[in-house]
């Protein structure tokens, strides 16, 4: 090699803290901003939420932040929805395989949530409280959206376009079919209401307890058929962005998904949560507590914005604007449509434990060469690790000796929330 080559190729190095910088600039570009709104309106004081728009993958590396927000609809008091307020997130992140890239951590988040409900569950009905609650938890990990719930708090998403899309399931008994009959098989018995005469009134319910829901956390006197097992959707939208929706029932209820989202188009994520929750009274009044977040994903330039509402000084130029709004909203709809404006990466809502935390035997082992528990992450001696998968008709493994591996107790749990041994629950 020349000495001339030498030095143009020596010209041509990039410092390591440029390439550093160049790579951040990037990061921060393609980065959207995430801004969020609040409001409610308490009736009994059972509704909680949890905002943190500063969790880390990766401790003390802010390029890996990432939010998240929920709601938490107690019943029969608030003691469930305070713990899971308090203790759902850490479970989550505790279940998470330590070391993996953003691609795999994403890739990880579903198991890791479906653990962190059942953990949580599990840990709450040790305290002998009987209260329950819904959960629907939400995080945001720039322009992918992963949402776990169960109960019938629910999170929609209007894409820019105008294209409403649910990303929770309702588990309530009157309207899931499916989960009726899971209760039913598992030993549970749904029906109405009795009074005198033997009428029957209200919604459907489990008994014993008489809980409208098939799934909640807590709720230990209606039987671990009720379970904990969330229903988990993940999607990637695109660089345009979109606006999340997370409410109680006492929305939900009184406004359709679609109504929500239009009652609060064109306005800031702060000020739609609060005409949600407003246009849901002044169509049902307060009946119960009613609580919204409006969470807004929005491009780095801002090239997209929400489409605002014309000006009403002006009947005719207001009729006017409206149809040109129409046109050339229906035409950027379906041109996001013709690109795919969602991506969906993940989508399971099966109640079975087995089905839901997978085959993969290597995250089964912890750092110090012990096997833990997928769900409640204590340490096993291999010949105490009982596999998920052992037993189970439901395995889609071929090799149920291997992992992920349970702990006696959380193998009771998954039997009792499958039928496969009577619950624990005493009913008086």
């Amino acid at each position: 090699m020349s000495s001339g080559e030498g030095r143009r190729r020596r010209d041509n190095l990039v410092p390591l803290a440029a390439l550093i910088s160049r790579e951040m600039r990037i990061e921060k570009m393609d980065k959207p901003t995430v801004k969020y709104g609040h409001a409610a309106q308490s009736r009994k004081g059972e509704d909680h939420f949890l905002i943190k728009m500063d969790c880390q993958r990766v401790p003390g590396n802010s390029s890996s932040t990432f939010s998240v927000f929920a709601i938490f609809d107690g019943h029969n008091g608030n003691a469930a929805a305070i713990y899971t307020r308090e203790n759902l997130l850490n479970h989550i992140l505790g279940a998470m395989p330590r070391g993996l890239g953003r691609e795999e951590w994403i890739q990880a988040l579903p198991r890791a949530l479906v653990a962190g409900f059942v953990k949580t569950d599990k840990e709450f009905q040790s305290r002998g409280e009987t209260s329950g609650t819904t959960a629907t938890f939400v995080i945001v990990d720039r322009w992918t959206v992963t949402v776990a719930s169960v109960g019938d708090s629910r999170c929609i998403l209007d894409a820019q376009g105008g294209a409403v899309s649910s990303l929770t399931v309702d588990h309530r008994l009157e309207e899931n079919v499916e989960e009726r009959k899971r209760v039913t098989a598992s030993g549970g018995e749904v029906g109405r209401l009795s009074i005198v005469g033997g009428v029957e009134v209200g919604p459907l319910r489990c008994w014993p307890g008489g809980l409208c829901l098939s799934r909640s956390i807590g709720d230990m006197d209606v039987g671990e058929f009720i379970v904990p097992v969330p229903y988990v959707k993940q999607v990637k939208l695109s660089n345009a962005g979109g606006r999340l929706i997370v409410a109680s029932d006492g929305i939900w209820d009184a406004l359709s998904s679609e109504m929500a989202a239009k009652s609060c188009r064109g306005l800031p994520a702060e000020l739609a949560a609060k005409q949600v929750v407003k246009e849901a009274l002044r169509t049902r009044g307060l009946k119960d507590d009613t609580t919204c977040i409006v969470v807004d994903i929005i491009p780095p330039d801002n090239s997209i914005q929400p489409p605002t509402p014309p000006k009403k000084h002006n009947m005719l130029r207001a009729l006017l604007f409206r149809k040109k709004c129409h046109d050339s909203s229906s035409k950027l709809s379906k041109k996001l449509s013709a690109i795919g404006t969602v991506e969906e990466l993940f989508e399971e809502g099966s109640a079975m434990l087995a089905e839901r935390l997978g085959n993969d035997y290597s995250t089964s082992q912890s750092t110090s060469g012990l096997f833990t528990c997928v769900v409640c992450q204590i340490d096993l001696a291999p010949s105490e690790g009982i596999s998920v998968h052992a037993g189970s008709i439901f395995s889609t493994s071929s090799k149920p000796w291997q992992g992920p591996f349970l702990c006696a107790d959380c193998r009771n749990k998954k039997d009792a929330m499958e039928g496969k041994r009577p619950s624990g629950v005493k009913v008086a």
